[in-house]
């Protein structure tokens, strides 16, 4: 995995209906899913939710990855490090902060956000599937957060206006209406919210 890399994808979110429907028309079955972790990390005053940047710590399987999401252009840039199990433990039970490394270097240097103050705000978990289709990455996702689920579909794509035009021609081949779609961490962060306030399971 390379530092650095520009990601450009589209997302909407899918009903159940929807999403078993394309599960169905592109073949994908139950074994074809893995899951993975979201882990995520801000100050206690949301310094990065504030820039429009987002870090978290992603397990899949045994490899731990923290990342950095910052807008860019197109899409987004994302900056990642990989982390051992101890230091993810040591970041997530508050002892450390944010370890250093790459990423610390940015929040410290680029976004004036001191790396000792985050602290880790809780996880989502993702059945995802992948495969590929017209020169990206489809991708199908059950996240479970808080005391919510929802459903989604992403492409990933290395050239934006292709990437556009053919996700909605995907959306409209199959009626599916174009959903204004937040990120996993944004809904997330709104879920936990929702249940600070004691506002219930709201998505």
């Amino acid at each position: 995995m390379t530092n650095q890399e520009i990601e450009i994808e589209f997302k909407n979110l899918l009903t159940f209906d929807e999403f078993t429907s394309l599960c169905s028309a592109f073949k994908v079955k139950s074994d074809d899913f893995f899951t993975q972790e979201n882990h995520y990390f801000d100050t206690p005053g949301f310094a990065l939710k504030e820039k429009g940047c987002a870090l978290r710590v992603r397990k899949k399987g045994d490899t731990f990855t923290l990342t950095l999401k910052q807008p860019a252009k197109e899409g987004l840039l994302e900056t990642h490090q990989v982390v051992t199990e101890d230091e993810f433990v040591a970041m997530k039970n508050a002892k450390t902060g944010l370890i250093n490394g790459i990423i610390a270097n940015i929040l410290n240097d680029e976004l004036s956000i001191t790396p000792s103050e985050v602290i880790y705000f809780g996880s989502l978990k993702t059945n995802r599937a992948e495969l590929s289709y017209k020169d990206g990455l489809l991708v199908l996702d059950e996240s479970n957060y808080m005391d919510t689920s929802d459903f989604e579909l992403e492409y990933e794509v290395n050239n934006y206006a292709q990437g556009e035009k053919l996700f909605h021609e995907l959306l409209e081949a199959y009626g599916i209406p174009l959903r204004e779609t937040k990120n996993k961490i944004v809904r997330f962060y709104e879920a936990k919210a929702c249940s600070l306030t004691g506002e219930g399971d709201q998505k």
